[in-house]
C-alpha cells in the first residue's frame, strides 16, 4: 500500500500469471483518503502491451474504485520471466462534482503549476495456479485400492461386494443366454424331426390313395391342413 496523501493505492506490485497466448487481467484499487475529490490518470512504459479501464477516472471522499489492467496475449515467454514495464499513477485534487469524463490530461500538467501526486507501480510475472491432482477414492498414491475401515475397526464388505457383483453379473447373463440358445436348438431339431415324420406319412397317405378310392381323399385334406396349421406354428415359436 502507498504511503501517499491523496490515493491509496493496492497493490504496488501488479502481479500476472504469466501463461502464453493468453489475456491475463489483475486488479488495482484506488481509495481516496480525502474529503475530496480526486482525479487520476494511469500511464504505462508499454501502451501496446495493456489495456488499463479505466485510465482517467475520478474517485470520490472516502470511496475505493478498481481499475482493471489488461496484459495482451504473448506470443513468446521472456527466457528469465522477468519484466521490466512499469505503470504511474497520477492523482490530483479536483472540483466538487466532476464527472470522470471531464477529466483533461491538462488537469495533470505540473508545468501549469497543478500539485499532481505520482506512485509507481512495477510488474512481476508469476507462475500459473496448478490444478489440483486428482484423488482416487479408497486408494492411497503408490498403493493398491484397498477395502474401507469401519468405525469398529473391521474392513467394510460394502466395496469387495461390489466388485464382486460387478463381475459375477456378465457371467450370469452369458449363462442365460447360452441355455436360451441350446433350448431354442433342441425345440428346432424337435421340429425338424416332426416335420419328417409327418412328410413320411403324408407320402404313405398318397401311396394308399391310389390303391384306394372311398373316404381317403377327403381325410388326405384334413390331413394336409393339420399339417399346415403344426408347421406354422413351429415357424412361429422358433
Amino acid at each position: 500500500m502507498s504511503n501517499s496523501e491523496l490515493l491509496s493505492v493496492e497493490p504496488l506490485d501488479l502481479q500476472f500469471p504469466f501463461e502464453l497466448r493468453k489475456q491475463i487481467s489483475c486488479s488495482l484499487y484506488l481509495t481516496n483518503k480525502t474529503d475530496n475529490h480526486v482525479a487520476f490518470k494511469v500511464k504505462t512504459t508499454n501502451p501496446k502491451k495493456y489495456c488499463v479501464r479505466p485510465n482517467t477516472g475520478v474517485v470520490l471522499p472516502r470511496s475505493t474504485c478498481e481499475v482493471l489492467v489488461t496484459m495482451q496475449a504473448q506470443k513468446e515467454a521472456p527466457s528469465d520471466m522477468q519484466c521490466k514495464d512499469k505503470f504511474l499513477l497520477q492523482g490530483v485534487i479536483a472540483s466538487a462534482g466532476i464527472t470522470p469524463k471531464e477529466v483533461t490530461p491538462e488537469m495533470f500538467s505540473k508545468e501549469a503549476g497543478h500539485l499532481v501526486e505520482e506512485t509507481k507501480l512495477r510488474v512481476t510475472y508469476v507462475a500459473p495456479p496448478q490444478p489440483p491432482s486428482p484423488v482416487h477414492e479408497g486408494s492411497e498414491e503408490g498403493s493398491s485400492p484397498r477395502a474401507s475401515v469401519s468405525d469398529n475397526g473391521h474392513a467394510s464388505e460394502f466395496s469387495s461386494q461390489r466388485f464382486g457383483a460387478d463381475k459375477v453379473e456378465p457371467q450370469e447373463r452369458t449363462s442365460e443366454a447360452r441355455a436360451l440358445i441350446t433350448k431354442l436348438t433342441e425345440e428346432k431339431q424337435s421340429a425338424i424331426q416332426l416335420n419328417n415324420k409327418l412328410q413320411r406319412e403324408l407320402d404313405q397317405l398318397r401311396r394308399d390313395s391310389k390303391r384306394s378310392q372311398s373316404g381317403i381323399p377327403l381325410m388326405y385334406v384334413l390331413l394336409v391342413g393339420l399339417i399346415g396349421l403344426i408347421l406354422g406354428y413351429i415357424m412361429k415359436s422358433t
